[in-house]
C-alpha cells in the first residue's frame, strides 16, 4: 500500500511486546516517542510549534481504550522546545495490520512480536470513530484510566450509523457522526477544562441558549490537578458558510453600488464613531448605499450578541460564571498583559519595516511616532471609575467564528484567543471585549474586499478607504444600537454611554494591536488594516 510516510520509514520498526501490552515496554516508549513522533507531528496542521525548535517529546501519560476488534491507546504527549517552554498533545493511536488499514496516513511501519502493520492516529479508523460514539452515548466512565465519556441532554441519537472527517484538518480535528453532530479532538490539550466544552456546555444546557450549536457529549480525563478536555460533541447545524464569507459578498455589493449608483463618496454623510443609530436613523443617501437588508443582517447579529452575553452573565449560582466587579488585581493583570504585548508589537514594527512600503510604510511611521500616546491609552485604565460587570465572554469573536443559517447567526468556538494562556483565557472580561473583536473584524472584511478587487472598483485606493471608513462607522452604530438595548433589557451592566465609548475604544484598539503582531508577520501587505484601524481609533 501507498503511504504518505513511505519515504520516511523504509523498514518497519521491531518490538517485542505484543501491541495491547506496547506501553509496558520501555524500547517501545523510547523509539516511539523520540524516533517515530518528531518527524510525524512537524507536519501535521495542529500542531502549534513550528515556529520553533522542537528538543524532545515525551509520553507523560497514556489510556488503553478497547473495542471487539482492536486495542487503542490514547497518548498524552509533552512537546519540549529548545526556547525553553512546552505544549502538550493528545493522539490517540492504533496498529493495524495492512488488511485492518483504513488510512494511507500513516505514522510508521511496525512489527509487535510476529505481527507486522502500521501505526496510525487512530482517528482514521471507523472501529476507533465509533468507539468513541459508542462510549459518549453510554456515558462510559473508566475509573482505571480516569476517561470520563459524558452524554449531553441533547444527544437523541443511540446508534451508530457513519462517521466522516469534516473539512481540513485544523488546530483540531473534527469528526461528523450520522450527518447529524460533530466531535472536535482537542490535539492540543491543557490541565485544565476547555473554555468551548465548559461555555457550550453552559449555553445550552443551564441557560437554553438557541443560537450555539447545543452541547451532546464530551470526553474528559479527571484529573487530581484538573480536568483535561479531550472532546467535545455538538449538533451539526445546517448553514450556508460562516459569516466572514457572507459578508465578503455582501461588502462587494455595497462597493459595486458606488460605480452602479454613481454616487459621489465625498458627499455621503460622516457619523461621528461609536454613535448610535436606530434603522430608521440612517440617512436615505446611506441605504440607498447599503441596502436595509445589511443593516438588518447586522441588527440580528447584534441581537445574538447580546443574548449570548445576557445568558453568560446571568448566573448567580456558578462561581465560574458569575457576574464580578472591577479590581486591583484585574487592572494589573491587564495593563501587564497589554504592555508586554505592546512592547512586543512594537518590536516586531520596528524590524519589519522594510517589508512595508507606500500608505502601510506611513501608517507604521504614524504609529511609531505615537506610541507614548498609544501605551498611555494603555496605562489610563482606571478600575475605580468602572460601575459595569465582568463576564464570561467569547474571547475570540469574530465573523469566522458564526454560522450563517438563513437569516439567522449561530455563534461558535469558545476556546478563546489562540494566544493566550488557558488561564488567561477563562478571566471575566467586558464583554464588550467581544464586540469590540467583532467590529475589528468588520473593518478586516471591509478593507479584505478591497484589497481582493483592487482592479473592479473604478476608483482611487484613497476614496475607497474614505468609503470603507464610513461604512465601518454605520456598521458599528447600527449593531451598537441593538446590542445596547437588548443587554440593557437583559439586566446586564455594561456602564452608561462614557464607559461604553471608553471600554470599546480601548479594546478596539487592543485587539488591533494584536493583530498587526500576526499581519507582520505572515502578510505584511494587509499590516495597513491593523494600522488603519489603530489610527482610526487613536485619531492621531
Amino acid at each position: 500500500m501507498k503511504n504518505n510516510n513511505q519515504d520516511t520509514f523504509i523498514s518497519p520498526f521491531n518490538f517485542k511486546n505484543e501491541w495491547k501490552d506496547a506501553f509496558l515496554d520501555q524500547d517501545f516508549i523510547k523509539t516511539f516517542s523520540s524516533d517515530i513522533l518528531e518527524s510525524y507531528i512537524i507536519n501535521k496542521r495542529w500542531y502549534g510549534g513550528k515556529a520553533s525548535t522542537l528538543k524532545y517529546i515525551e509520553i507523560v501519560d497514556y489510556f488503553k481504550i478497547t473495542s471487539k476488534k482492536n486495542t487503542y491507546y490514547g497518548v498524552l504527549l509533552e512537546v519540549n522546545f529548545k526556547e525553553a517552554f512546552f505544549q502538550h498533545y493528545f493522539m490517540p493511536i492504533a496498529f493495524m495490520t495492512n488488511d485492518e488499514l483504513d488510512t494511507n496516513t500513516i505514522i510508521s511501519p511496525a512489527k509487535f512480536g510476529p505481527i507486522e502493520g502500521y501505526l496510525v492516529d487512530a482517528l482514521h479508523q471507523e472501529d476507533f470513530r465509533k468507539l468513541l460514539f459508542d462510549n459518549i452515548v453510554q456515558s462510559t466512565h473508566n475509573k482505571e484510566f480516569k476517561l470520563v465519556f459524558h452524554k449531553g441532554a441533547h444527544l437523541i441519537d443511540k446508534e451508530y450509523k457513519t462517521s466522516k472527517f469534516m473539512g481540513v484538518e485544523q488546530s483540531n480535528t473534527s469528526i461528523i457522526y450520522n450527518d447529524s453532530f460533530v466531535l472536535k479532538i482537542f490535539r492540543r490539550i491543557y490541565v485544565s477544562t476547555n473554555p468551548d466544552y465548559e461555555i457550550s456546555r453552559f449555553l445550552t444546557e443551564r441557560m437554553d441558549y438557541k443560537n450555539t450549536p447545543a452541547y451532546t457529549g464530551s470526553i474528559n480525563i479527571a484529573m487530581t490537578e484538573g480536568n483535561i478536555t479531550l472532546g467535545l460533541m455538538q449538533e451539526l447545524v445546517p448553514n450556508q458558510g460562516d459569516a466572514w464569507k457572507f459578508m465578503l459578498e455582501q461588502i462587494d455589493g455595497v462597493f459595486d453600488n458606488l460605480n452602479r449608483k454613481k454616487i459621489k463618496i465625498n458627499k455621503l454623510p460622516e457619523i461621528k464613531l461609536f454613535k448610535r443609530l436606530k434603522i430608521n436613523e440612517i440617512p436615505p443617501e446611506i441605504i440607498d448605499w447599503v441596502g436595509l437588508s445589511l443593516f438588518l443582517r447586522i441588527q440580528t447579529l447584534a441581537q445574538r450578541t447580546a443574548e449570548m452575553h445576557v445568558a453568560l452573565g446571568s448566573d448567580i449560582h456558578d462561581t465560574a460564571f458569575t457576574p464580578t466587579t472591577y479590581n486591583g488585581d484585574y487592572t494589573v493583570w491587564l495593563k501587564n498583559r497589554l504592555l508586554y504585548q505592546f512592547q512586543n508589537r512594537l518590536n516586531i514594527i520596528e524590524n519589519s519595516l522594510h517589508k512595508l512600503d507606500g500608505y502601510a510604510l506611513e501608517l507604521a511611521h504614524q504609529f511609531l511616532d505615537n506610541k507614548k500616546l498609544i501605551r498611555k491609552h494603555f496605562v489610563d485604565f482606571d478600575w475605580t471609575k468602572m460601575k459595569s460587570e465582568r463576564i464570561r465572554i467569547h474571547g475570540d469573536y469574530h465573523l469566522g467564528q458564526v454560522l450563517v443559517n438563513g437569516d439567522d447567526f449561530y455563534i461558535l468556538d469558545f476556546e478563546g484567543e489562540p494566544e493566550s494562556t488557558i488561564r488567561d483565557r477563562k478571566v471575566k472580561q467586558p464583554p464588550l471585549k467581544d464586540v469590540a473583536g467583532m467590529f475589528r473584524s468588520f473593518h478586516y472584511a471591509i478593507y479584505a474586499t478591497i484589497f481582493n478587487n483592487k482592479d473592479k472598483y473604478p476608483y482611487e485606493q484613497e476614496e475607497l478607504f474614505k468609503a470603507a471608513e464610513l461604512l465601518f462607522k454605520y456598521f458599528v452604530g447600527a449593531f451598537l444600537e441593538t446590542y445596547i438595548e437588548n443587554v440593557q433589557e437583559g439586566n446586564l451592566n455594561i456602564g452608561y454611554s462614557h464607559e461604553i465609548e471608553f471600554l470599546l475604544k480601548y479594546c478596539l484598539l487592543e485587539k488591533a494591536v494584536y493583530e498587526l503582531g500576526y499581519e507582520l508577520n505572515s502578510r505584511p501587505r494587509w499590516a495597513v488594516i491593523p494600522l488603519r484601524g489603530i489610527q482610526s481609533i487613536m485619531d492621531y
